[in-house]
């Protein structure tokens, strides 16, 4: 009973506020996403980044491991993907970023926090950052064709990861009037990032489920097994293992949607593997987090 209650308290907050942005979405109520997901790249994720950093009771030697796992995960996600998409003969421009990026941000970084605190975030965060550079580099690479070094450096999640670690090797205690103001404007990060989360899953129509739910129980499985050989691989242990292997499980990304439709890359098909595989995870978290905590 004790285990139940511990796993409802972890899922529990991530499913209501994203239903409660599943139902606004499908209500038709007004929600602008693009300038919602701006609010959140542009000043709420670079915030909780640079809050979370700060008071981490974590050594950089942590946040290395994690940040190499992450990478480590990340590319051998992305070579087994790809083999997987060309023996089956489909796009790998319109498949391939799906299957390689989860959801670490909207639905991983709230998992990691309510499964272990402060300090599970910051790992959390660790991976995320990695997860972020790729998906804005090699991801939409792979999406729209190019590659652009400008956009990458000018990412603001990046930017703020800079900050955040001349902060902490310079040992750099904020101004309390400033710690303030990122403590609140981090607090609004993941609760909008779920109520994003549920209000795309609630407006994207699935018109086609075979290979978009092959494509999605292919994710959520090279997610997790690739997590977990990548622990097993490094010697992790405890919260850190745990957290690894949670994030490298996580459904598609919706960015993977959106870049999509920007590119005209099986937009609808994509749209299917954000929506299935998001179900499929929710129907598989109590045995996920049973096998990371």
């Amino acid at each position: 009973m004790a285990v139940l209650q511990t796993l409802f308290s972890v899922i529990a907050p991530v499913f209501l506020i994203s239903l409660i942005g599943y139902f606004w979405g499908r209500s038709g109520k007004v929600f602008d996403t693009p300038m919602v997901t701006l609010l959140v790249i542009n000043i709420g994720v670079p915030c909780l980044i640079v809050n979370v950093l700060l008071k981490a009771d974590l050594t950089a030697d942590a946040l290395t491991e994690m940040a190499a796992a992450a990478f480590l995960s990340l590319i051998a996600t992305a070579a087994v993907a790809y083999g997987f998409v060309r023996v089956m003969g489909w796009s790998s421009r319109a498949y391939l970023p799906g299957l390689i990026f989860g959801n670490t941000g909207n639905m991983g970084l709230p998992l990691a926090l309510f499964a272990f605190g402060e300090p599970g975030l910051a790992l959390a965060i660790g991976y995320f950052v990695v997860f972020a550079v790729l998906q804005f580099t090699l991801g939409l690479s792979v999406a729209s064709g190019r590659f652009s070094v400008k956009e990458t450096v000018r990412n603001p999640v990046v930017v703020s990861v800079v900050i955040a670690i001349g902060l902490m090797a310079a040992d750099v205690t904020l101004p309390k009037w400033i710690d303030n103001t990122l403590t609140l404007l981090a607090g609004m990060t993941i609760p909008l990032m779920l109520l994003t989360l549920g209000v795309s899953l609630g407006r994207l129509h699935v018109h086609t489920l075979g290979r978009s739910a092959v494509l999605s129980v292919m994710r959520l499985a090279l997610g997790f097994g690739l997590g977990w050989a990548t622990a097993e691989l490094l010697g992790m242990e405890g919260m850190a293992r745990g957290v690894l292997i949670l994030q490298s499980a996580m459904p598609v990304a919706v960015f993977n949607y959106l870049f999509a439709v920007r590119y005209h890359s099986a937009p609808e098909e994509v749209a299917g593997m954000v929506v299935i595989s998001t179900a499929l995870s929710f129907a598989t978290l109590p045995f996920l987090l049973l096998v990371v905590m």
